[in-house]
């Protein structure tokens, strides 16, 4: 795992802040110039291997992250050792629970992936001093509610090929590159983590990929590097 502590411009923005896309993120668009000098002056960025876990369930982390690349999947482990996927987050979402303490899941990298870590105690005061990162996160969590209820709905009343597309369609839209018309990603999911999130078996996925293949709606290259040539049908598939 790779670190690199951020420079700072004390003249305004961390450089490294600059052209970071989680610049207007959750936590560091809600801050004023010199919170985002102290934070990035005591921030982190770091390389994370895909399967490597970030935070594990039940631990009393130290950190908060924003990830800068690569996707990362939530997951919980029940007693007996079963584990399920319950979300996926992507650049540049923040990874963490203000004031909780200790996880209540796991976060682990599903791909290749990039984070800016920075304390959890400073973090933690930041938010008791300022209303707009306060809201911010409100209005975050709110967010994370509404696309939990949404996902009740895809694995609760969706067919297996809504259920892929959905699965697709969420991926799709956090994808680069991407074009007006176009979009290719790959896969941040094996078949059987697929399988596990959708509450499918492995085959009935393999089969539902054949047939948007089949049908035109995506096309499949190397095994898990998937274009959509046309969004819009992908969506019309999920929103029928």
């Amino acid at each position: 795992m790779d670190v690199a502590r951020s420079k700072v411009s004390y003249a305004g923005t961390p450089v490294a802040c600059a052209s970071c896309q989680a610049r207007h993120g959750v936590v560091c668009g809600a801050l004023w110039s010199g919170q985002l000098r102290e934070l990035g002056r005591q921030s982190l960025r770091r390389t994370v291997d895909a399967g490597s876990e970030i935070i594990a369930q039940g631990s009393e982390s130290s950190f908060y992250s924003n990830i800068m690349r690569g996707v990362v999947k939530l997951c919980k482990v029940m007693p007996d050792g079963r584990q399920q996927i319950v979300g996926l987050q992507f650049a540049p979402d923040f990874v963490g629970r203000p004031f909780v303490p200790e996880s209540m899941l796991s976060a682990q990298a599903a791909t290749d992936a990039e984070i800016c870590v920075f304390p959890r105690d400073l973090l933690d005061r930041m938010i008791s001093e300022t209303p707009k990162l306060q809201r911010s996160l409100h209005d975050q969590a709110l967010k994370e509610l509404d696309a939990a209820r949404e996902w009740m709905l895809t694995l609760g009343r969706r067919t297996a090929e809504e259920k892929v597309a959905s699965l697709l369609h969420l991926i799709a839209t956090h994808a680069e590159p991407q074009t007006a018309t176009t979009t290719s990603f790959d896969l941040p999911l094996s078949r059987a983590e697929i399988a596990d999130f959708l509450g499918l078996t492995i085959e009935t996925v393999s089969r539902q990929l054949t047939k948007l293949r089949k049908s035109g709606v995506i096309r499949i290259e190397n095994f898990r590097h998937i274009i959509v040539p046309d969004m819009d049908e992908l969506e019309r598939m999920i929103s029928a």
